[in-house]
């Protein structure tokens, strides 16, 4: 059995991965248009602009930043790179975590020779995956601190996917879900919520027999919502749909740097964390799943039910002085806004109102313009919904 050493990172350091979709501007619809968009990518670029399973999409990455405005500049400086080289050949980018009308048989597979090993031993478990999400890797200082920050971040992750919930339509209808992606996702064998370990041993332990009995060929084909990366030091969270807009993705990661440097130090300081059964978590993401941000989610500690301002709400007050230490207070107030604002909301409301799915796609671009988001966020937060109205999040509950 092979040993994997985990790189330690002395800095809760901050690295995103964000998934979008290529649509072609006057249809609106997917396009499989991934090999002229790297063509024009800068060579200074390479490898942080990059191709997925599908042609449709294109994943960007940032370097390794410190703090959540290192992100949004790193995010900028390349979205406005891949804005320029897309509208150049007629595209459009959209961020949402499904498409509201393209449908994933018409797609084509990148060609690529991981992705060909997938879809053939997957078939249409791999063909399915139209799926667009937002990653964020935290890190940490060892890989026992990795697993010990994995397992306590569970109870985290329905509220992270209520926030970021925005993939209400599949196959051109309404699924009546907020995150149809996570049910999608959880199709993959190995997919959703992972299992409680106590080590890093019983980690290696698990990686190793996964791979020798060829279940997997490495790491990357776990897909858990959370995951440690000893390559990077990192834990990774993957829960989150595609939000709608790169304020909502800042928002997030701030919430999400925040929680593991909360929970790495709980676990220097030798803070007992009360056990609670993993299937309260496997009910709170169903529901976060099933109504997105309007979804009631049980405390795992006093068994209530409450809903997700409300949670939200508790965790800014909570983090509020982690937020501080990591210069990222202004993002993580932003927080509050998000259950007003996800993209699932948005894009029901618009059809709701058009009956139009084209339509959906149409508006979400044009409110979820980063540029046009960004220079009001220069004049301050925002504090409305896409209809104008202020958001009732921002109220602390009573």
């Amino acid at each position: 059995m092979s040993a994997l050493k985990f790189t330690r990172n002395d800095y809760p350091t901050i690295g995103v991965e964000i998934e979008l979709q290529l649509l072609d501007a006057e249809t609106l619809e997917l396009s499989s248009a991934i090999d002229a968009i790297m063509k024009r990518v800068p060579k200074d670029m390479n490898g942080f602009i990059k191709p997925e399973l599908m042609q449709s999409y294109v994943e960007l990455n940032t370097g390794i930043c410190r703090t959540v405005a290192e992100v949004r500049e790193d995010l900028k400086a390349k979205l406005a790179v891949l804005e320029e080289i897309a509208e150049s050949l007629g595209l459009r980018l959209f961020w949402a975590a499904t498409h509201p009308f393209s449908s994933w048989r018409k797609q084509k597979i990148t060609v690529n020779e991981r992705y060909e090993r997938l879809v053939g031993l997957m078939q249409d478990v791999a063909r399915r995956l139209l799926t667009f999400g937002l990653h964020v890797h935290i890190g940490v200082d060892s890989g026992d601190k990795a697993i010990m920050i994995c397992d306590r971040m569970l109870r985290h992750l329905p509220l992270l996917l209520a926030l970021s919930s925005n993939s209400p339509f599949w196959e051109g209808r309404c699924t009546g879900l907020h995150s149809n992606r996570s049910k999608i996702m959880e199709g993959l064998p190995t997919a959703g919520l992972p299992y409680r370990m106590r080590n890093w041993s019983e980690y290696v332990w698990l990686v190793n027999h996964l791979m020798e009995t060829g279940f997997i060929n490495s790491i990357r084909e776990i897909w858990w919502d959370i995951r440690p990366h000893y390559i990077f030091g990192t834990v990774e969270i993957r829960v989150c749909d595609m939000p709608a807009n790169l304020n909502q993705t800042l928002a997030l990661t701030a919430l999400i740097q925040c929680l593991v440097q909360a929970i790495s130090d709980e676990i220097d300081e030798g803070t007992y964390q009360s056990d609670y059964h993993p299937m309260m978590v496997q009910q709170n993401k169903w529901r976060a799943t099933r109504f997105g941000p309007e979804a009631h989610l049980v405390n795992t500690d006093s068994f209530q039910q409450e809903g997700v301002p409300e949670v939200a709400a508790r965790m800014i007050d909570l983090l509020r002085p982690v937020a501080k230490e990591l210069g990222c207070l202004e993002e993580l107030q932003a927080v509050g806004q998000l259950p007003a604002t996800t993209g699932s909301l948005q894009q029901l409301r618009i059809f709701e109102q058009t009956g139009d799915r084209k339509e959906v796609v149409r508006q979400m671009l044009q409110q979820n313009d980063w540029r046009r988001l960004d220079s009001r966020m220069e004049g301050g937060p925002l504090h409305a919904t896409p209809s104008g109205r202020t958001s009732p999040s921002e109220q602390t509950p009573s």
